[in-house]
């Protein structure tokens, strides 16, 4: 098992029923995979640097996690299929 830490951008214009369960769409992901979720944030919403896909403004979450190679690479591909996530980040954390 590998640690990673996953930021992802949700969109802002959606009703806040609809934001939380994307957020635990992604977290769901990890515990089918037989993963661990050690740490999840909610950093709330933040004004964009950029317009992305039209949207000037995002709710911002930070999960950290245990899970295999195959389970990142999962994660990684249905966050790419969401269409509420605007952006996501997944990075290796260093083993200590």
């Amino acid at each position: 098992m590998n640690n990673y830490e996953m930021m992802f951008i949700v969109k802002a214009t959606m009703e806040s029923e609809e934001v939380k369960k994307t957020a635990e769409a992604i977290k769901k992901i990890v515990t089918d995979e037989k993963g661990k979720v050690v740490e999840f944030k909610e950093l709330g919403e933040k004004k964009l640097a950029y317009s992305i896909k039209h949207e000037i403004s995002g709710y911002y979450f930070v999960m950290t996690f245990e899970a295999s190679k195959e389970t990142q690479a999962e994660i990684n591909r249905k966050a790419n299929l969401d269409e509420n996530i605007l952006r996501h980040l997944i990075i290796k954390l260093d083993e200590e």
